[in-house]
């Protein structure tokens, strides 16, 4: 009798020690679970710290005395005969070019089109983008100087933003490279994507432009503002090939052949916006 209540004592304990186990374990995951999206949301927190726009930028949009267009993203939204072609293919097609050229395509098959095949060339693409760096700098290109010379005065003399002449800021690609303007959307897109701000590769700011911040220059004080145009400097890959549309009986493909890849970059400016930076000297600069 006492053998068996010692047998019955050991397997409820070992019982006791799987269920403490398991829930340990069952404990344990949703903690690595809840590391990881803590990780995601860092992440995701950095990037909006890295893309927020500083103090010293403002927006001049409604000041802008040049109305610049808004600047559409070329994303084109996949037609579902598109979608199935694209999903055939080997490489990952986010031209919004190509995509516009499919979107317009229409193709009619039967099952009964036995023996049926042909082999149609689409020509050579750049087929998507992707992105290994993106980054602003908000001193991008100087576009405007403001100056006081306060060195004889009794007291604090203010002065403001005045753009003094028209200032156009061109953006562009840092290399030569195949297929530029099809290269320059994707590239467009992404860093738009990414960081939330208003890009174009080109944006004027129109002469009379103003702003109502206002900067002291002290006595005996030489006073400078500066302005700047930012831009978004935007760095990775272009994927090349050569794109076929294939037909073979009642099936459709689109196969991609001699595939390339090229590292490229560019710069994007910072539409409607201008960064200051405010001096007071004693000596000119």
């Amino acid at each position: 009798m006492k053998f068996l209540l010692h047998c019955i004592a050991v397997i409820v304990l070992l019982f006791s020690s799987s269920i403490t186990t398991f829930a340990d374990k069952v404990k344990e995951e949703p903690k690595e679970e809840k590391k990881e999206n803590q990780v995601n949301e860092k992440k995701s927190s950095d990037d909006s710290e890295k893309y927020q726009i500083p103090n010293s930028v403002m927006d001049i949009s409604k000041e802008n005395t040049y109305p610049n267009p808004t600047q559409d993203l070329p994303y084109l939204q996949p037609s579902e005969l598109t979608k199935e072609l694209i999903e055939t293919a080997q490489v990952n097609i986010e031209n919004p070019d190509l995509i516009k050229i499919l979107n317009e395509s229409s193709i009619s098959t039967t099952p009964l089109a036995i023996g049926y095949r042909a082999t149609i060339y689409l020509g050579q693409w750049a087929l998507n983008y992707e992105s290994t760096e993106t980054n602003v700098n908000w001193e991008y290109q100087k576009i405007n100087t403001n100056y006081y010379d306060n060195r004889g005065g009794k007291a604090p003399y203010q002065i403001h933003y005045n753009q003094e002449a028209q200032k156009q800021v061109k953006g562009g690609l840092t290399a030569k490279i195949e297929s530029a303007d099809e290269v320059k959307k994707m590239m467009l897109i992404t860093a738009a994507n990414k960081t939330k701000l208003p890009l174009s590769f080109e944006t004027i700011i129109g002469a009379g432009t103003k702003k109502d911040q206002v900067y002291n220059i002290p006595p005996k004080r030489l006073g400078y503002l500066y302005a700047y145009a930012p831009a978004v400097n935007e760095k990775g890959k272009v994927t090349y090939g050569e794109v076929y549309l294939v037909l073979k009986g009642s099936k459709k493909s689109i196969v991609v052949k001699n595939v390339t890849h090229q590292g490229i970059g560019a710069w994007i400016p910072v539409q409607d916006h201008a960064s200051y930076g405010f001096v007071a000297s004693e000596v000119p600069k």
